[in-house]
């Protein structure tokens, strides 16, 4: 969609199409996506019915906010023009650019998930810091993000951290993941892993968006024990970890670690390992070792990543 800035608020900069910030000014003509976004600590917003819009995230996504943290600012508003066109009059969407089904693929390292106890729980700078790790242990590692709005930052994050491949959902035809099917949700969890393995890594790390209350998040972390060669929480402390550990037991994810924000103060860190008896690992020691002693291994792999060996289960449907 095209759309017309009327009043610049919250988001006062929209990613151009090589990722650089710029800045928005009233009466500027900007090009987004329609999406809904789930951000507890930002905004809550759905697909608009009318023609006055908000700017959801800095990278694009266009609906009309519901709900927003106290501390956030208004949204900024846009009044929408019409829907962008190919040259033959189609309206665009984010579909037509969806890269197809790759074949399915096991990394040789394996795939750790990264899943959070809520959101800005430190899932991003995790996952990154396990991407730093495994470069500089000589892997050749690919990251993913599972679910989340559209947004380039994780994905730069990512790439400067030393991950080849990159994939997010954006590949697969979603502006965002809020409120799409949990079965296209899982079949795309597996997609994002096969590409990035079509793309070269040896080892991957996916990361999924928000927290455990959040719908999804909890739908997809059902199926962790029959996707994920390893699990690492994010908890912002002692209490969330304890929490999520606690919740991911209850669906039979085996955590392989705790990091995140907690591990910025050492007693919050102490009491999370009391708590659980788990190993509390700072990104900065995923970076020097900690995160090579996550791998599973070659040949030691926990999980075969086919949801079709699921049976029954609802984990089953991300397989045709």
């Amino acid at each position: 969609m095209v759309a017309t800035v009327v009043k610049v608020g919250a988001h006062d900069h929209l990613e151009d199409v090589h990722g650089r910030r710029v800045r928005l000014y009233p009466d500027d003509i900007v090009v987004g996506a329609y999406g809904n976004r789930y951000a507890t600590d930002f905004f809550e917003g759905y697909l608009p019915t009318g023609p006055h819009v908000h700017l959801l995230t800095a990278g694009g996504l266009v609906g009309t906010v519901a709900s927003a943290h106290s501390r956030r600012l208004p949204p900024t508003e846009l009044k929408v023009i019409g829907a962008l066109d190919d040259r033959s009059g189609r309206p665009l969407s984010v579909e037509h650019f969806a890269r197809p089904a790759p074949p399915h693929a096991a990394a040789e390292w394996g795939t750790t998930v990264v899943v959070g106890s809520s959101m800005n729980s430190g899932k991003t700078t995790t996952a990154s810091a396990l991407v730093r790790g495994w470069a500089r242990a000589g892997l050749s590692p690919g990251a993913g993000k599972v679910t989340g709005s559209g947004s380039g930052k994780d994905r730069w994050m990512y790439v400067d951290a030393g991950a080849g491949p990159v994939a997010d959902f954006l590949d697969f035809g979603m502006s965002s993941t809020f409120g799409h099917p949990i079965g296209r949700l899982r079949t795309t969890a597996v997609a994002i892993r096969d590409a990035l393995v079509d793309d070269g890594a040896d080892v991957v790390v996916l990361e999924i968006a928000d927290g455990l209350l959040q719908s999804e998040t909890r739908a997809l972390a059902e199926c962790l024990p029959h996707y994920a060669d390893g699990v690492v929480l994010t908890a912002a402390n002692a209490l969330d970890a304890v929490a999520g550990v606690a919740i991911l037991d209850g669906l039979g994810v085996d955590v392989r670690a705790i990091s995140g924000l907690v591990t910025a103060s050492p007693l919050a860190s102490e009491e999370a390992h009391a708590a659980t008896g788990l190993d509390v690992v700072s990104p900065a020691q995923l970076v020097d070792g900690g995160a090579v002693d996550l791998l599973p291994g070659p040949g030691r792999r926990a999980a075969p990543w086919d949801f079709s060996q699921a049976g029954a289960s609802r984990c089953g449907d991300a397989v045709a």
